[in-house]
């Protein structure tokens, strides 16, 4: 992995075999994000998990192996205490050109990733919500 930043402005690279996910919580605690924006991401990744939530107590996940083009990636980063929450979604093109989406749950990088984060001192936090069975964004 590589990243740099400047002015609140996260670029990140990564590289074959690394996991997105594992790599962006590296990135919060290396550049001490408390919350930020996933403002964009391509690449190409290979066994990505992605999820559908239909409703509280039903959330579908499944998983594709063959290389997928990551056509974009956004979302958010909140940080809860000392715990980031990642809450990603993601599009995803096969090699006929058809296109598959959701939650981002998992991905591993097949070649590349490129992914740009905005840093944001907006004050949030997640808190278990009873009725949705997610934990739900909060703005203080």
């Amino acid at each position: 992995m590589q990243s740099r930043e400047n002015k609140g402005i996260i670029l990140v690279r990564l590289f074959t075999d690394e996991k997105i996910n594992d790599k962006l919580l590296d990135v919060c605690k290396q550049y001490n994000i408390k919350n930020a924006v996933i403002l964009s991401g391509i690449g190409q990744v290979k066994k990505i998990r992605l999820g559908y939530f239909k409703e509280k107590g039903n959330y579908l996940e499944e998983e594709f192996q063959a290389p997928l083009e990551m056509l974009s990636l956004t979302g958010n980063v909140i940080k809860n205490k000392d715990e980031y929450i990642l809450h990603l979604h993601t599009v995803v093109g096969t090699e006929d050109k058809k296109t598959l989406g959701g939650h981002l749950i998992d991905a591993t990088v097949s070649v590349t990733a490129e992914i740009f984060i905005l840093k944001t001192n907006i004050k949030a936090y997640r808190k278990f919500d009873g009725k949705t069975g997610l934990k739900s964004l909060v703005l203080e």
